[in-house]
């Protein structure tokens, strides 16, 4: 099953983060994928199986797709 994913997709985590939102941006996408919240500007990067199994919902250009 491949997912795809673009740079500037709005993602929702299942997890909150500790600024209490669950939104992130995603910045960069390669072998590992990198994500900014939209809350307060916390980057953090992780590889893609984590972060396939961490999401929740991918936000594209105003379509939502469920994971």
């Amino acid at each position: 099953m491949i997912f795809e994913y673009n740079i500037g997709d709005e993602v929702i985590m299942k997890k909150e983060h500790a600024c209490k939102t669950n939104l992130w941006i995603i910045t960069r996408v390669g072998a590992d994928i990198k994500i900014k919240c939209k809350n307060c500007g916390r980057e953090i990067m992780m590889d893609r199986l984590k972060f396939h199994k961490k999401l929740k919902k991918v936000i594209d250009n105003g379509k939502e797709k469920e994971n």
